[in-house]
């Protein structure tokens, strides 16, 4: 009895003894399986096959990660700037255009020029240079038809108010274009602001430069209208025009000051010989847009492929309207805030305008060579 007590607990001991070594034994194995991969021994499986295209496309996914913290910054800069921008689209356009656009106002990850089916990043052969409320969104969005047009949706502010990024950072906003394709982005504020003609000619003195003026009364009138939307307790048109209650206009008002073209245009020719320039006419724009779009695109070198074929008068609006696209559901219109109705101004204010306009008119005519009749 005793005797088969004591060999029952000897077997059990044996027991206890032989589980012990084998997950002493399994330990080691592990230890050692761990201590061979991480010294890179541990390469026998075969790797993934992938094609050529398809790492690639990996590898481009890699470095969009790699580079989004350090591109960050940037794309909320650009991003607010685009959301205060003085001339954004409301309504959706057809589906190729509203990628364009994602892709246009992301910072992309490389500012290099890439060699392949997408095209290359380049700084922009054309730009929009102004002016505000002259009709520099609706001439982005007719050109924006032409294959061999590529834009970028939002309006950059580059050589205003982002030019401490620097150029490549500028590149990177462009969308990538082919071999015969031009590049072009439209930001209205470049025409008056001081610094911009020596900042854009350091960066290129071929870029082509546009002008889309307009009645600077008419353009004085619309730029309150937007900002009255905007800011609904603003004071009246003719207080803020005149000094004091007084027949002496302010030019200190924004409004005021951008329609003195001559002024503008002086600081450009400083660096930019007269026939860099096309100055578009924002009246004609409205009235006949192929006339127009038909300067524009010899301009650019562009064979004429917009014409009045692509053009409707939208008789709400008072706006013409690209015809719908194949595939589309409806017309491409500008958004709301286009051809919104202008408060009543009274006619004695538009007249004093008029007359402080008209020599800066006239001198602007004899400067362009071009009578746009305002006077």
């Amino acid at each position: 009895m005793g005797c088969s007590k004591w060999r029952a607990g000897f077997n059990f001991g044996h027991l206890k003894v032989q589980s012990k070594l084998s997950v002493f034994l399994t330990m080691i194995i592990l230890f050692t399986y761990l201590f061979y991969c991480l010294n890179g021994f541990c390469e026998s499986l075969p790797p993934p096959v992938y094609d050529q295209q398809t790492s690639n496309l990996l590898t481009k996914i890699l470095l969009d990660v790699g580079q989004d913290a350090s591109q960050h910054a940037y794309k909320n800069d650009f991003l607010a700037s685009a959301s205060a921008g003085d001339d954004q689209l409301t309504e959706l356009d057809d589906v190729d255009s509203v990628l364009q656009k994602l892709s246009n106002e992301l910072p992309s990850e490389s500012n290099m020029s890439v060699a392949n089916s997408f095209g290359s990043k380049k700084f922009p052969q054309a730009i929009i240079i102004g002016v505000k409320k002259g009709g520099t969104r609706a001439l982005l969005e007719f050109l924006r038809i032409h294959p061999d047009v590529r834009a970028v949706g939002a309006e950059p502010h580059f050589f205003d108010r982002f030019y401490d990024k620097g150029l490549e950072w500028y590149r990177s906003l462009m969308p990538r274009t082919l071999e015969g394709q031009i590049t072009m982005e439209k930001t209205p504020s470049y025409f008056i602001t001081k610094e911009a003609p020596r900042r854009l000619f350091s960066m290129s003195r071929h870029t082509k430069l546009i002008v889309v003026v307009r009645n600077p009364v008419t353009r004085a009138v619309s730029d309150y209208t937007q900002t009255l939307t905007k800011s609904p307790g603003l004071p009246s048109f003719q207080s803020l025009a005149f000094r004091n209650a007084s027949s002496t206009v302010d030019t200190a008002w924004s409004a005021v000051r951008i329609g003195i073209y001559t002024k503008h245009l002086e600081n450009w020719l400083r660096y930019f010989p007269l026939s860099r320039f096309l100055f578009v006419s924002g009246e004609r724009l409205v009235m006949d847009p192929a006339g127009e779009m038909g300067r524009v695109q010899d301009f650019l070198g562009l064979k004429r492929v917009v014409t009045d074929k692509h053009f409707y008068f939208n008789q709400t609006k008072g706006f013409p309207c690209l015809k719908k696209p194949e595939g589309s559901s409806r017309p491409r219109c500008l958004g709301k805030s286009k051809g919104r109705p202008h408060p009543r101004i009274p006619a004695e204010v538009l007249l004093r305008l008029r007359d402080f306009y008209r020599p800066f008119n006239l001198k602007f005519y004899q400067m362009t060579g071009h009578n746009f009749g305002w006077d």
